[in-house]
């Protein structure tokens, strides 16, 4: 009497069965994947002497990405999002009451929107007065074109600025790259039981047709000729 497969059995077979049918899941992930490092594999904040914080500059980028982000209707949208937000007010600290002083501003970690739209470009030379107030100095980078659009207008800031945009950009490198790892530990689960999940059927059917393991199965696929 052949044996009959018990309930785990059952539930491993449909399991494997499902995760077989949904391909088109590992397909998603891995084309996702592909994508987020196809479009963010160039430009990076630069390193600013004697900053902690990192300059963006819209040249250091280019691609699908650079090319959406930059576009004057795409952008008009993002940098409204981005004064909404009121991410640069934000930007404001105290300590003990006082406002920060350059030197503390300076050794701070901005992320790639606030140093890119709250403040202009350090070539600029302008003289830190606040957070988002710098006062106009000589010695800047003649042909950075950021260093004119700069505005101590809080509406304004450097909304306008080509770094704001290399630092939306750099801000969706660094998000990009996370679910893209994310997703490759998904991904990676999912492989794992998806071959639990076909290890178990075949367990599973060899239990439902009442096959025998190793030795025994090659035993009886293949009788022995000498009979006693």
């Amino acid at each position: 009497m052949a044996k009959q497969p018990s309930q785990q059995h059952r539930l491993l077979k449909i399991l494997a069965v499902a995760i077989d049918r949904d391909w088109g899941v590992y397909y998603a992930l891995i084309g996702f994947i592909i994508f987020a490092y196809a479009v963010t594999d160039k430009g990076s904040g630069r390193p600013v002497m004697g900053r902690a914080y990192l300059d963006y500059y819209l040249q250091d980028y280019s691609g699908w990405l650079e090319e959406r982000v930059a576009s004057d209707s795409y952008w008009s949208k993002i940098s409204s999002c981005i004064r909404d937000s009121k991410i640069c007010a934000k930007m404001g600290v105290t300590i003990n009451g006082m406002p920060e002083t350059a030197d503390m501003f300076y050794q701070r970690k901005l992320s790639p929107i606030q140093s890119g739209c709250c403040k202009p470009p350090s070539d600029c030379g302008f003289s830190y007065v606040n957070e988002t107030v710098w006062a106009s100095g000589a010695g800047g980078v003649a042909y950075n074109t950021d260093c004119s659009n700069w505005s101590n207008d809080q509406e304004q800031l450097c909304y306008s600025c080509n770094s704001c945009k290399a630092g939306v950009l750099g801000s969706l490198k660094k998000s990009w790259r996370k679910v893209s790892v994310i997703n490759i530990i998904v991904l990676i689960i999912l492989v794992i039981v998806y071959v639990i999940g076909c290890a178990a059927f075949r367990n599973n059917r060899r239990i439902d047709n009442d096959e025998p393991y190793g030795e025994a199965r090659m035993t009886k696929a293949q009788p022995s000729r000498i009979h006693l």
